[in-house]
């Protein structure tokens, strides 16, 4: 088997994406941990388009963006625990749930935490929406891929610790048991998993590392 390589950070639940689909199919790798403020050669190498993590090494050629990857790592080891269901069908509408996931769920979330006044408000009402959609979608379920973590799994793992840790320094309540009680299950259940485990960054270092990041841009 070539060589499997992740350039990363520990802090990044896109980086934590890739992890986590390799461990769930008992791929093993190397990782390389990044600093974004100094990329790396091999980084500007590897994703010359965007120059950001997560990046995929496999076989001397590089894949570039956790959902990508995640396909990738999918279509290329067959065998053993699947990402994806098997009929086509529902292949499409876990890659859709992703997607919706990744693309207008998280930077609504995010944006929440990170903005002020009436932009704040019109991200909480936005996250509010999507959320009450990704309920919809567990209803019924124990994970977005049914009784596995799945693809859609994956692509939510922000909204578990690293949700939870930017409510604390935004002194704002998105996600709890209160307002989103299937998501709120969800995420427990989801963090119960020991491969979940090994992926997810200690709380006390998230919470230093957006503190800092908060400080900063209060300080400009």
């Amino acid at each position: 088997m070539s060589e499997v390589r992740v350039l990363g950070v520990a802090g990044s639940p896109f980086s934590r994406r890739v992890e986590l689909a390799l461990r769930l199919k008992g791929i093993p790798y190397v990782y390389k941990e990044e600093d974004l403020l100094r990329k790396s050669k091999l980084l500007l190498e590897c994703n010359p388009v965007y120059k950001k993590v997560p990046v995929l090494v496999h076989g001397g050629n590089a894949v570039a963006e956790s959902l990508v990857i995640l396909e990738y790592i999918e279509d290329t080891w067959t065998a053993g625990y699947h990402l994806l269901p098997e009929d086509p069908l529902e292949r499409a509408k876990a890659r859709f749930l992703a997607k919706f996931i990744d693309e207008k769920c998280l930077p609504a979330v995010w944006m929440s935490c990170w903005s002020e006044g009436e932009t704040q408000k019109n991200f909480i009402e936005e996250s509010k929406e999507h959320l009450c959609i990704l309920e919809g979608e567990l209803k019924g379920k124990k994970f977005f891929g049914g009784e596995s973590i799945g693809i859609a799994d994956i692509a939510a793992n922000f909204l578990t610790i690293w949700v939870d840790v930017l409510q604390e320094i935004a002194g704002l309540c998105i996600i709890s048991e209160d307002t989103h009680p299937v998501v709120w299950r969800w995420a427990r259940e989801f963090l119960k998993s020991d491969v979940v485990k090994e992926c997810t960054p200690k709380r006390e270092k998230l919470l230093s590392m957006f503190q800092a990041q908060k400080d900063s841009k209060m300080a400009k």
